[in-house]
């Protein structure tokens, strides 16, 4: 337990040592995650340090009980009223915030830190490389309702990662990094040149599926 809670920290200093760094214009520059800019993020990565749980009964009320709806609106209503300085404070403040998402546990916290921080790097082209014992971790934590979750179809597709011990799934290959095919595997089409195979353009931006 002490070890995950460490490599849980560990990336949370990556985070922040990243957007400490980050040029004013890239906050709004947009991400992987549909819809959402680098503060729409970040605002969703912070929100379980900055919402009590008063608060955050409350939103899922107002929204019916559909988090993903008040994940949204909570993320789009923060990043305007927080400040770049305010987000990237409350991750250097909560390296060591024991949060981890209902059912998941800590592994589910790592997930949740290194894929919103892939969304980020990944589409500002930064040239990010997840350490690959926390890979391990999150790639170690993978379920098929995960896909489901977020409408993954990997019919006929064989995931290889070119760089770890990784595949997933039966058919043709798809091959790229641990980290890029993380992102497939959570719903994300992934810029240009980041995949090969028969099957790279279902999973690529700017490419009609």
């Amino acid at each position: 337990m002490t070890d995950i809670r460490e490599v849980i920290a560990e990336e949370r200093r990556d985070l922040a040592d990243l957007l400490t760094g980050l040029p004013a214009d890239d906050w709004d520059r947009t991400t992987l995650c549909a819809g959402w800019r680098v503060r729409e993020v970040v605002a969703h990565i912070t929100m379980a340090y900055r919402y009590s749980v008063p608060r955050f009964l409350l939103g899922m009320v107002k929204n019916r009980g559909n988090f993903n709806r008040f994940a949204d609106r909570a993320a789009r209503r923060d990043a305007v009223e927080l400040s770049a300085a305010e987000l990237t404070a409350s991750v250097q403040d909560n390296i060591h915030h024991p949060w981890k998402p209902p059912g998941g546990g800590y592994q589910g916290a790592l997930s949740h830190d290194v894929i919103h921080g892939l969304d980020i790097t990944v589409a500002l082209g930064i040239d990010r490389r997840v350490p690959p014992d926390r890979l391990r971790y999150v790639l170690g934590d993978l379920h098929p309702r995960q896909l489901k979750y977020f409408g993954v179809d990997l019919t006929g597709v064989q995931l290889q990662a070119n760089d770890l011990d990784f595949t997933y799934g039966a058919g043709e290959p798809l091959t790229g990094s641990a980290q890029d095919l993380l992102l497939v595997l959570c719903g994300r089409r992934l810029p240009p040149d980041h995949l090969t195979g028969a099957a790279a353009e279902r999973f690529t931006l700017g490419v009609n599926r």
